[in-house]
């Protein structure tokens, strides 16, 4: 994966080749078609995957001891800000290679990243929330961040923890009323 990623640096997605990713692995061409019987797509969206369970783990970490739903939830947005903010790789593809990269953020890529924030976010927001509601919030949280990281505010840095919850506070209790907030 890591191989795959300073390819893409080097040469462009576009360009980079299995011959490329093996070489740069030091494996066979034949073993990445083994591992990858796609081949060259089917290694770039295991290389997606592989960045978003990255990222996913490294959120949780951030986010441990999170006392009550809205400071989880401003942590979580904060954390993902500073996170994306921080991504060297990510800085290099949307300088290098802006159409594949903000196509795997928007349209074509949005709906995996939900898919994913919703498996590894969810179940924290479950002794806050039903399930249902615990979705639909990390839905917007999760569309929010990519959001204000393509387009940043000169107004509200995500970024900052008060700031994030003051922005999705209001959300949270138009969707649920009757919750208590800490």
């Amino acid at each position: 994966m890591e191989a795959t990623a300073r390819c893409c640096e080097r040469w462009g997605v576009e360009k980079v080749t299995v011959d490329d990713i093996a070489r740069e692995s030091r494996v066979s061409r034949a073993t990445l078609y083994r591992i990858f019987p796609g081949g060259r797509d089917t290694l770039f969206e295991a290389r997606r995957v592989y960045e978003l369970d990255q990222f996913f783990d490294r959120l949780l970490t951030g986010v441990e001891g999170a006392d009550g739903l809205m400071e989880l939830l401003a942590r979580t947005i904060s954390v993902a800000t500073r996170e994306l903010r921080a991504d060297e790789h990510l800085a290099v593809m949307l300088a290098t290679e802006p159409g594949a990269v903000l196509s795997d953020l928007t349209a074509d890529g949005v709906p995996r990243i939900v898919r994913v924030a919703t498996t590894y976010l969810v179940p924290l927001l479950d002794p806050y929330v039903p399930r249902d509601l615990g979705r639909r919030i990390i839905d917007v949280a999760a569309r929010l961040v990519i959001s204000y990281f393509l387009a940043p505010s000169d107004d509200i840095d995500l970024a900052d923890e008060a700031q994030a919850r003051a922005f999705i506070e209001p959300f949270v209790m138009s969707l649920a009323p009757d919750l208590t907030t800490r």
